[in-house]
């Protein structure tokens, strides 16, 4: 049976997440066949063919003091919205707001039984009938979300942050703290509120990546030509879409009429647009610069990578990170341990040492108000969210929060080099000319005998020429040498192209001629050589051209605490020496098998710890299993890169390496500086308790206002350009 997901009413905090655990777990068979989005209030279900229909487990839901609706029907048609009541939608602000203006009336009223201000305010009085009533009535409605809740965890005797605060609520009462049972629960309401409020930033984080996509696409009809618009999710595969200048590309296609350049920021993290033409891909979400043109639709709106980025990111809070689990089980045990102290407070010093009954009794509900735990657990799931999405708009698609915190802890990192360090494909590095030839015209000869061929060098001479405005008569009467080269006319005089080998076998090979070759050999470039029937016209030396930034990009990694890098390539050990040197690796290993890259990166295991593997995401895929943190290179666009990296760099940018580490330090030192602010504040208060300094209502400030200030500190990760 597939996964089945719910959206969950009241899902605010870590503690919910405990409480449909022990609930829904054993009904499913066991807890790890449940996964929850606190950010999005979204709990999934993994079930096998003996599990509970969704009424089931909406019912059991309900025992929880908690709501469950079907995600399918919650997001019926691709909007993830119900139509709501004004009381669902506002209810727990219509409350806050009501327990606001009865407790300002309970301390007016007091203000005016005792003709003192000040005394209302210190609790050094007695409180008239009314004055009661005004603040009972404020303490009702500030826990109006929170008794179902409190209710639920004292019958599984199961004591949780609602049942504290509910506790510390009717145990002032009890003493006559009137005042103080309705700020405590106004305060908390407030809490939740703007808790809730700030959690909804990450949130719309995320949504603002589905803004990126346009809903309608401009589609050519095939039978008359006339364009129409149409919602996206409604155009087929091979329909023809034209795109507008400075408009957003609504789905991925490959163009087949005009050229543009595009933004593929949204996308990549590209800064500079990059060029398109007839055959290019493009894709959903990037913008259209100056050109117009048209684009055959290749995917559905569904699977474009956008949306499939978006899909990633959401589901990437579902592996949670190791600082996620950790305070996911600290709090397991210490909700029961604080209640416990709030019990050991509240006995022992009056049964003990004659303390006074009413003085301890009340410390202990202080202990009770500082001990709730959702300060601390619900600023690590916004921290993580907020790392992720900001990544992915910075073009690293990061598939957990396990992953994000991984690349702060890397020791070693191995490079593929094709296509990773070097851009994957030849490229004309040095031009040789002999024999009263010039550069441009060696060139021209050599484009006008490779026009015709297939062959990655041609393209690449080609290339070259183009770049160069050569104009190219391609070569009559061309003849291919299997093996070695071709031969052809140019301007009715016999020319030839092929390998060093070739260039010996037409003779007129000098000394000097065979050195310059080797030297290009030597520098690990492919050599081809030009000649006509009378002498040698020059030499041209193509490589695979080291990427722009890879140099920078490996000299920052080192910068930044990494202690090896190392490249590992199947090419020859000439051309692998050659770009080492150029990208400042002072270690590689060349002519090597898939095998051999495996065992290269299971050594750098055994001797490092934390090693990283970057490379194409599918002929690496071996050596990036065996590696702690699995890098795919330029994924844009490829579903295999996407599916078997851990973590995704959507351009062929390798400086979003080093960010990468700096991002995932950053967050990592964030996390850390959450837990131990809220730990130390708890801490602080609970020495206040014993001082017997600490009153209710400052308690709940403090818990407050530790909650917003973890909550925002973690948000500042939404921002991905600061270190």
């Amino acid at each position: 049976m597939a996964n089945v997901a719910f959206k969950i009413e009241g899902l605010d905090c870590a503690e919910e997440v405990a409480i449909l655990k022990r609930e829904i777990g054993p009904m499913v068979g066991g807890e790890e066949n449940l996964t929850f989005d606190i950010l999005n209030g979204k709990m999934t279900v993994a079930r096998d063919g003996a599990g509970h229909d969704n009424d089931t487990i909406v019912q059991a839901v309900a025992r929880t003091g908690m709501k469950a609706t079907p995600w399918l029907e919650f997001c019926a048609s691709g909007v993830c919205a119900v139509e709501e009541s004004f009381w669902k939608r506002r209810g727990r602000l219509t409350m806050g707001i009501v327990s606001g203006i009865l407790l300002l009336a309970g301390f007016i009223s007091q203000s005016l039984y005792d003709h003192s201000f000040l005394s209302a305010l210190t609790g050094e009085h007695e409180e008239g009938a009314m004055t009661i009533v005004f603040y009972f009535a404020a303490a009702v409605a500030g826990a109006w979300y929170i008794l179902p809740k409190a209710l639920f965890s004292l019958r599984r005797l199961r004591p949780d942050m609602n049942l504290l605060m509910t506790v510390a609520a009717i145990g002032a009462m009890i003493i006559g703290e009137w005042f103080e049972a309705a700020t405590v629960t106004f305060l908390f309401a407030v809490a939740l509120l703007l808790e809730s409020w700030s959690v909804g930033r990450a949130r719309h984080a995320i949504s603002a990546l589905m803004d990126l996509s346009p809903t309608i696409a401009r589609v050519i009809d095939a039978n008359g030509g006339k364009i129409e618009e149409k919602p996206v999710a409604e155009v087929a595969i091979s329909a023809t879409v034209v795109v507008r200048p400075g408009e957003k590309i609504p789905l991925d296609g490959t163009i087949t009429k005009g050229s543009s350049t595009v933004n593929q920021a949204p996308i990549t993290g590209e800064s500079i647009p990059v060029e398109k033409k007839i055959g290019d891909e493009v894709f959903a979400g990037t913008i259209n610069n100056e050109g117009a043109f048209e684009f055959e639709v290749i995917r559905p709106a569904n699977d474009t990578t956008l949306a499939r980025i978006i899909h990633m990111v959401e589901e990437a809070q579902a592996h949670r990170a190791p600082a996620e689990q950790w305070v996911e089980k600290f709090a397991k045990y210490y909700t029961p341990i604080m209640f416990g102290a709030a019990i050991i407070m509240a006995t022992v010093p009056p049964l003990a040492f004659g303390g006074e009954w009413q003085r301890w009794f009340y410390q202990a509900l202080v202990v009770l108000v500082i001990a709730c735990p959702c300060a601390l657990v619900i600023s690590t799931p916004v921290s993580i969210v907020a790392g992720l999405t900001s990544a992915a708009r910075a073009g690293v698609l990061i598939k957990g929060g396990a992953y994000l915190e991984a690349p702060a802890h890397l020791q070693a990192i191995a490079l593929d080099k094709t296509g990773t360090l070097t851009y994957g494909r030849p490229e004309v590095m040095r031009i040789l000319p002999f024999s009263g030839h010039d550069d441009k015209e060696l060139l021209s000869r050599a484009a006008a005998l490779e026009a015709m061929s297939q062959h990655p060098l041609a393209e690449a001479i080609l290339r070259r020429a183009g770049s160069e405005k050569i104009e190219v008569t391609p070569a009559s009467h061309f003849q291919s040498v299997q093996g070695k080269g071709a031969e052809g006319l140019i301007e009715g005089r016999p020319f030839w192209i092929g390998s060093h080998q070739m260039m010996h076998e037409q003779g007129g090979e000098t000394p000097e001629f065979h050195r310059h070759a080797e030297d290009l050999e030597k520098a690990g470039h492919s050599v081809v050589a030009i000649g006509n029937g009378n002498h040698i016209c020059g030499l041209i030396g193509l490589s695979d051209a080291i990427r722009e930034h890879s140099e920078s990009a490996v000299a920052e990694l080192k910068k930044n605490g990494i202690k090896h890098v190392v490249m590992l390539t199947g090419d020859n050990d000439g051309t692998a020496g050659a770009v080492a040197r150029a990208a400042g690796i002072e270690e590689y290993h060349a002519e090597l098998l898939p095998e051999h890259k495996v065992a290269a990166v299971r050594g750098l295991v055994e001797k490092y710890g934390r090693v990283a593997m970057v490379g194409d995401g599918v002929n690496d895929a071996p050596a990036m299993a065996a590696a702690s943190v699995a890098i795919a290179m330029g994924a844009v666009g490829s579903d295999a890169a996407i599916e078997t990296a851990d973590i995704a760099l959507m351009s062929d940018d390798l400086s979003k390496l080093p960010w990468l580490i700096k991002h995932s330090r950053r967050t990592v030192r964030i996390i850390k500086e959450n837990i131990w602010f809220a730990l130390g504040l708890k801490a602080l208060f609970l020495g206040l308790a014993l001082a017997n300094l600490a009153t209710l209502w400052m308690a709940i400030a403090a818990d407050m206002g530790a909650s917003l200030l973890v909550i925002f500190n973690g948000l500042r990760l939404l921002n991905s350009n600061s270190n």
